[in-house]
């Protein structure tokens, strides 16, 4: 094997080499042709550099990376043709010692090895081109793909908060239903049709099972063209508001600085899609976050289209020199095979990765339960390991990535994040069930309303909010939530040794409100149950001596304010008849 390489290079670069090293001429083009490719090299370099300091390589970021790879390679193609063209000109080996050194080898004459070497440089940097090239095409069409799933996520929600003077009602009209829900009475229907608002209240209604009623209709051929045209608009004012200091940060923000404080368009759009496209305020991320974002995003395939094209180049050309490629694939084959079983973790972690991320099996910020219970945020996803950080900062778990594919996991935040809470809690056998159950309603339903978060939206979600027809994507009842449940629920769940056992039952909006509302609800089951005499047997065995008719005398005292509360909040969907209610 190896002495058929050294053939291949006697045959081939001995003549060359002998030329190069006796014929000065040569020697100083050859100087030329290296100094003018670090040139251009470090001249590509410097104007890349330049245009990352304007506008366009934020609002047009796969056109100028485009642009950026392809001036590279144009100006060395040139370089390497005109240094071919400038040695078949001039005739630079066509003196003795070259015509001396083409007769004593049978093979390839100076000239003609030279020129070939030219050509394969050529074709390595065509090939580079091309190769690195195709990736930046297949980004931008799938941007263009994105795009347009945006658009009708934006017809879904009947447009989006940081739209201008309402633009989708300027190019859709809602069109009544033929019949009118279920939920409305007639009367009360046919007055919301007389008025804007209540229109509007229409168009934002949902039945029961979380159907909107309606259609809406194009009065515009080009809504999609017009649409984009806005979100171009919103960009532009952000990148307007960035450069002039007009921004949370309250200082001019710079281009082409790395860590990047500006997003381009396409990480401008991917973080309104994170967002739940809430609006993009200007300079509310800390410098880097953009870069932080796309090296995050993983390219899937694309990532290695380069690699394997260079390969498959490189191959072709070896061919084209005459090179064995089954000597060159035995001398290759043992040590891929070798690296390959030294790699076979690192690679399944890899693959396990562009999985996770092209699936969206689970993104950063999601919350999971692993197979061992262990509860927390995903903090990192990385090629070979993922971070996974405890809900209480109490720990980080490092797992290798391969792992998350086979594993089964609980994802808390992926499509609906509802999570169920339910409060148990023990009464004495000698209350009426019905009327605790009855208070318990009274406590549900003050939960519904009063428990907000610091910003003020409720952490239960309703079935029917004021919110939904402010499209508040941050609250958990939003109108883009479409929660088909019953709440709150009373269930009588367990007959124990001193007591019977109720749960009551609601929804939140995401994990992390739970815990808050767990708490308000016991707080608020203590305050009703001492108001209406009810009590909670005490974890301890109670002797009774001529205590339970002063007991029984209690709860007959505060009978009538107990009763009041069970025929205003009824029970539920427990049964229950409407005479015992009004008893």
């Amino acid at each position: 094997m190896v002495e058929e390489i050294s053939q291949i290079s006697n045959s081939t670069l001995i003549p060359l080499n002998h030329v190069l090293m006796t014929d000065v001429t040569l020697q100083m083009s050859l100087v030329f042709l290296v100094a003018g490719f670090i040139a251009i090299f470090l001249i590509n370099r410097r104007v890349s550099q330049w245009v990352e300091t304007k506008k366009i390589s934020y609002a047009r970021p796969f056109a100028t990376e485009f642009v950026k790879k392809a001036l590279l390679s144009l100006f060395a193609i040139a370089l390497f043709i005109s240094a071919d063209v400038y040695i078949q000109i001039f005739e630079l080996f066509d003196t003795q010692v070259a015509i001396d050194a083409a007769n004593a080898y049978e093979t390839l004459t100076p000239r003609e090895t030279f020129a070939k070497i030219l050509d394969t440089i050529v074709i390595l940097v065509i090939g580079y081109a091309v190769v690195n090239l195709i990736p930046i095409f297949l980004s931008k069409n799938e941007s263009k793909k994105t795009e347009k799933l945006d658009y009708k996520e934006w017809v879904r929600k009947k447009g989006f908060d940081d739209d201008k003077d309402d633009l989708f009602h300027q190019l859709f009209k809602w069109n009544p239903p033929k019949h009118k829900p279920a939920e409305i009475p007639k009367d009360e229907y046919l007055e919301k049709m007389k008025s804007p608002e209540g229109i509007r209240y229409l168009e934002n209604f949902y039945t029961s099972n979380g159907v909107p009623i309606g259609n809406f209709k194009q009065i515009k051929s080009n809504t999609f063209q017009i649409w984009q045209q806005s979100e171009n608009e919103k960009y532009a004012k952000y990148f307007q508001d960035c450069t002039s200091g007009n921004n949370e940060s309250g200082r001019v923000l710079l281009l082409g600085v790395h860590p990047k404080e500006i997003y381009t368009i396409s990480q401008w759009r991917e973080q309104k899609r994170i967002s739940n496209y809430d609006p993009i305020i200007p300079g509310a991320r800390p410098p880097g976050w953009a870069d932080r974002q796309s090296s995050e995003t993983t390219r899937s395939f694309k990532q290695i289209i380069p690699l394997v094209g260079f390969i498959g180049l490189l191959v072709g050309l070896a061919a084209w020199w005459e090179i064995d490629l089954l000597v060159l694939a035995t001398a290759s084959g043992g040590l891929a095979i070798g690296i390959g079983f030294a790699m076979q973790e690192t690679m399944q972690n890899y693959f396990a990765y562009l999985s996770i991320k092209k699936d969206k099996i689970f993104v950063e910020g999601d919350r999971i339960q692993l197979e061992n219970g262990y509860v927390g945020v995903v903090g990192q996803i990385t090629p070979r390991v993922t971070y996974v950080r405890d809900a209480l900062n109490e720990s980080i778990a490092v797992i290798p990535t391969r792992q998350l594919i086979a594993a089964t996991i609980i994802n808390f935040s992926k499509d609906i994040k509802f999570i169920p809470v339910k409060v148990e809690v023990g009464v004495s056998y000698l209350d009426d069930p019905e009327e605790v159950a009855a208070v318990l309603i009274k406590v549900g339903l003050r939960a519904m309303s009063e428990l907000k978060d610091k910003r003020g939206n409720h952490l239960i979600v309703h079935e029917k909010c004021p919110y939904r027809e402010e499209q508040k994507p941050s609250c958990g009842c939003d109108a883009n939530i479409l929660a088909d449940i019953e709440q709150p629920i009373v269930r009588v769940v367990n007959f124990n040794s001193s007591s019977v056992d109720f749960v009551v039952r609601v929804f939140v909006k995401d994990y992390d409100s739970q815990f808050k509302v767990k708490s308000d609800i016991r707080i608020m089951i203590i305050k009703e149950f001492k108001k209406h005499n009810i009590t909670i047997p005490w974890p301890i065995q109670t002797e009774y001596h001529g205590d339970l008719d002063k007991e029984i005398k209690g709860i007959e005292d505060t009978s009538e304010v107990r009763k009041q509360a069970f025929k205003k909040y009824g029970v539920g969907d427990l049964n229950s008849s409407d005479e015992s209610r009004n008893k």
